[in-house]
């Protein structure tokens, strides 16, 4: 993409809702953090990705996006170091439950922590968190890793869902891990053959292996792909991510990835609305298959 296409992405307009055509909207990715941790992950991406436009905490986050026609919203987190993943699961209790009409929140784990089955276990019963998040990139680690499996049967167990950023996209150097071999689309197949009735979903439509991502849709129903930040633009998109919107919205989640985007909140959401599909694909997108997947 040439420099003048960035600077524009970047300076794009903003509108105050979602487009009309799209009615309300469950956002299946929103970053939700404490202050200090949403302040380093803020240094992080000035440093090694791009400039973060919205820097609003966890409360101004929920508060910006229900008022601009989302009504629901999936809050996620991620811990990277040891200890801290009971801290953010406290955190995501007690958010949702001062906003209980909006946020369904998920709590996160660090494979490989001490009590980390047990960990994941209080999330998602005494806690009562409605998923987990995992980030491969973050976490070091592969959809495959052996310590994973105490964490997915604990998930597949509870009939709640695991969201987990194992594509190989968006990346950095930074994260210090070969995320091409790390995050190669086999390794989630294997972890899909391995636990078949666990609901995975893996954000940015599997980038950048979008047909292969796509092709597992057919031969697993528990997969699930959210189309954060797969069709900004700004992650390299070729004309295959929009092929697969149009193909598979059936088996889509929207997510926005907000608020550590560079680019105006409704910028997916505006070229989601001009994709040409039926009414029934954009409830699926926009609404239901996130009720499906994060409210049982």
């Amino acid at each position: 993409m040439r420099r003048g296409e960035v600077t524009a992405m970047l300076h794009d307009v903003e509108h105050a809702s979602a487009p009309a055509p799209i009615g309300p909207v469950f956002d299946a990715h929103v970053h939700l953090f404490p202050e200090r941790l949403f302040a380093a992950i803020w240094r992080w991406f000035d440093r090694h990705a791009w400039e973060v436009r919205y820097r609003l905490q966890a409360e101004q986050v929920i508060e910006f996006l229900s008022t601009r026609g989302v009504t629901r919203l999936a809050g996620l987190c991620y811990a990277h170091a040891p200890g801290l993943a009971r801290v953010l699961n406290g955190f995501m209790r007690d958010l949702a439950a001062a906003h209980r009409d909006v946020v369904v929140p998920l709590g996160t784990v660090l494979p490989g922590e001490p009590d980390a089955d047990e960990i994941a276990r209080e999330a998602l019963g005494p806690l009562g968190l409605r998923g987990l998040k995992l980030h491969c990139h973050v976490q070091k680690l592969s959809a495959d890793d052996p310590r994973l499996d105490p964490i997915y049967a604990v998930a597949q167990d509870a009939n709640k869902p695991v969201v987990i950023h194992a594509g190989r996209e968006p990346s950095s150097p930074a994260y210090g891990v070969d995320t091409d071999a790390l995050c190669e689309v086999g390794h989630v197949e294997r972890v899909l053959q391995r636990f078949p009735r666990l609901t995975l979903v893996v954000p940015h439509l599997g980038a950048d292996e979008y047909a292969a991502y796509a092709a597992l849709l057919d031969r697993y129903e528990n997969l699930w792909l959210d189309t954060t930040m797969a069709v900004s633009g700004f992650i390299g998109e070729s004309r295959t991510p929009m092929s697969v919107v149009k193909a598979r919205a059936a088996r889509l989640l929207y997510g926005s990835d907000f608020p550590n985007i560079p680019y105006a909140w409704d910028r997916e959401l505006t070229r989601l609305a001009g994709a040409g599909l039926g009414e029934g694909e954009r409830a699926a997108m926009f609404r239901d298959n996130a009720r499906k997947v994060f409210e049982r």
